[in-house]
């Protein structure tokens, strides 16, 4: 491990451009650009440097505590920039010096141009001190500050609907926030440190159970525990089910804030999980919680974005489909494919946001509805072009898998998290070329046969690539093999959700197939019934919205009936920390200036406005 200072140009020259273009862009004017250019320059340059240096030398650490002995190491800040940290910082800074280019042409006529690009500048240098932090409460710290710039980056304030969109970011993140410090405060009364590499050791060698409530019931291990409220945190960043409902309402902002999400913050909750995955390895329970919430997330997320009929919620819909699939990766003990899904669909969907602003301008000049499919004569179902589609979108992905993974030598005996991937890669590449294959154009069988050998040249590369980030990011021996283990679901269950999803893939695809080629299946009444349903399901986003607009004006009706009692804030807070800390062991280890000075930091955190 070395110790060096030469990093710290990484996280100081954005936040130098984006204090001096927010006081002085308007004196510069609209070469102020010029100044986030080279810093965002330098930091890709140096965060390069760094990777390079922490593969070949080791972790990087820079010790900036200004408490090194309040409250027993609590306030030990500092960073620490090892494989993890440095590979994500090489992805955030090149995203972002990539959007900070688009946005210069992009935000040029608006009069508030350099306090947008002062924005990016600041939310760069955020995100790059919550991934490189040393301490738990450093990193909640930063990661509390994006929830606010996110408020700030909506950006277009005259907007009611922006506002609103704002708003509902702002308090749906609050309670992720709220959760992850809960979990924060338990994991230091439980293990006496916020440090990640004493809380790792720790939380192995204390095997803590307590009871969910006073006098019994039902006991939960501190690791449990405190992983679910932290997993909370990590839900509502990375729009989860059901704290979701905040990203289809950001998107009235620029487009560029939308591909900057993809740079670490709609991510953010699969490098929280990575960067505790000791920590979430002890909990088999809550990987069994995180791999269930990441499905639903998948599968809602994908039915939802098939209804819109815009393309910035379309492109929003399908953000949180694939941050269930990172979510769930992360439950079934790949955190490091997770990290691989993290880069390859931010680049790609950092990359779609910037383009889409382009495709929005392109339709405004042509008014005219889409052009319609030409009607389809229905006809009876034939047998040999219906086994031949079988054979193309179905048997053959999964063959080429196959063949992917006995070339490669990837275990599957024992390991349920690789059956999973091998299952779920076959459900969407099939889904993949059953799309190209209803074309019914004259050269569609030569698009299927090139989407099939694509397919074995982007299995390869997923799969190495997989494997390269496995053995980088956790090269000791046995960390991935005990991470698999303590996700494995119990067997019984395995089959059943394998077998279940395997038929309803077979019946939807035997469904889709005839509709695009016009054939007809005689389908019972409740079945249609049933498919209108689930339309208007997901079209109405799942009527979550209203049941949230209910809830809003049940609690905002109580408040209001409160409002007017003025001693009611002061009575309720004390109440609440007279049951709160004498629950807790460690304010009786502090003393009364390091308690003063914890009461004070916590007060002076953005949790609520």
């Amino acid at each position: 491990m070395m110790r060096s200072y030469y990093p710290l140009l990484i996280f100081l020259a954005p936040l130098a451009a984006g204090l001096i273009t927010a006081f002085f862009g308007g004196l510069i004017g609209q070469k102020a650009h010029r100044i986030g250019v080279l810093a965002q320059v330098v930091a890709l340059v140096v965060s390069a440097q760094i990777f390079y240096r922490v593969v070949t030398q080791g972790p990087v650490l820079i010790n900036l505590s200004l408490f090194p002995s309040a409250a027993n190491g609590i306030f030990h800040f500092g960073f620490y920039i090892d494989r993890l940290s440095a590979l994500m910082m090489v992805h955030i800074t090149a995203v972002s010096t990539i959007i900070y280019l688009f946005s210069i042409r992009y935000m040029q006529q608006d009069r508030k141009y350099t306090w947008f690009l002062s924005l990016l500048s600041l939310t760069v240098f955020v995100l790059l001190c919550m991934i490189s932090s040393s301490n738990m409460l450093m990193l909640f710290l930063f990661w509390q500050l994006l929830s606010w710039l996110l408020w700030l980056l909506a950006y277009n304030y005259s907007h009611p609907a922006t506002v609103r969109g704002a708003s509902r970011t702002f308090v749906m993140l609050r309670v992720g926030d709220a959760a992850f410090l809960l979990g924060m405060l338990l994991a230091y009364s439980l293990y006496g440190t916020l440090d990640f590499s004493q809380l790792f050791a720790r939380a192995a060698a204390v095997h803590a159970v307590f009871a969910l409530w006073p006098g019994g019931g039902l006991e939960v291990s501190g690791a449990t525990a405190v992983t679910l409220l932290i997993f909370i945190g990590a839900m509502s960043k990375s729009a989860q089910f059901p704290l979701h409902m905040w990203l289809p309402d950001s998107l009235y902002a620029p487009t560029p804030v939308h591909a900057l999400l993809h740079a670490g913050i709609i991510n953010a909750g699969g490098f929280l999980l990575n960067r505790l995955s000791p920590l979430y390895g002890l909990s088999p329970t809550t990987l069994h919680l995180i791999f269930s919430i990441g499905a639903l997330t998948a599968l809602l997320g994908a039915g939802m974005m098939l209804t819109q009929n815009d393309i910035k919620k379309t492109l929003g819909y399908s953000t949180i489909g694939q941050m269930g699939y990172m979510i769930m990766e992360c439950g079934l003990g790949a955190f490091a494919l997770a990290i691989f899904h993290l880069i390859a669909h931010g680049l790609f969907k950092a990359t779609i946001f910037l383009n889409c602003g382009h495709v929005i301008h392109a339709a405004r000049q042509e008014p005219r509805l889409p052009a319609k499919d030409k009607a389809m004569d229905q006809g009876e179902f034939l047998l040999i072009p219906w086994l031949t589609g079988f054979i193309t979108t179905l048997i053959l992905p999964l063959i080429i898998l196959l063949a992917a993974h006995g070339i490669l030598s990837l275990p599957l005996r024992n390991a349920q998290g690789v059956e999973i991937f091998l299952f779920f890669s076959w459900v969407t590449s099939s889904q993949a070329i059953l799309t190209l294959y209803r074309l019914r154009a004259v050269a569609s069988r030569k698009v299927a046969v090139l989407m099939l050998l694509t397919l074995l040249l982007v299995v390869m590369t997923y799969l190495l690539a997989a494997q390269a980030f496995t053995y980088f990011l956790y090269p000791e021996p046995g960390t991935v093999a005990g991470y698999f283990q303590a996700a494995a679901l119990p067997g019984t269950l395995f089959d059943v959700i394998i077998e279940m999803t395997a038929l309803a893939v077979i019946f939807n695809w035997a469904f889709i197939y005839a509709r695009s080629h016009g054939k007809s299946l005689q389908m019972p009444v409740w079945v249609n019934a049933l498919e209108t349903r689930l339309y208007l399901l997901f079209m109405n986003r799942l009527y979550l919205d209203a049941l949230a607009l209910r809830l809003k004006g049940a609690v905002s009706g109580a408040l209001n009936r409160l409002e007017g009692n003025r001693a009611f804030p002061y009575v309720s807070a004390l109440i609440a920390l007279g049951i709160a800390l004498p629950g807790m062991g460690w304010p009786r280890n502090l003393s009364a200036p390091d308690t003063t000075l914890f009461l004070f930091v916590a007060l002076m955190m953005p949790l609520f406005p």
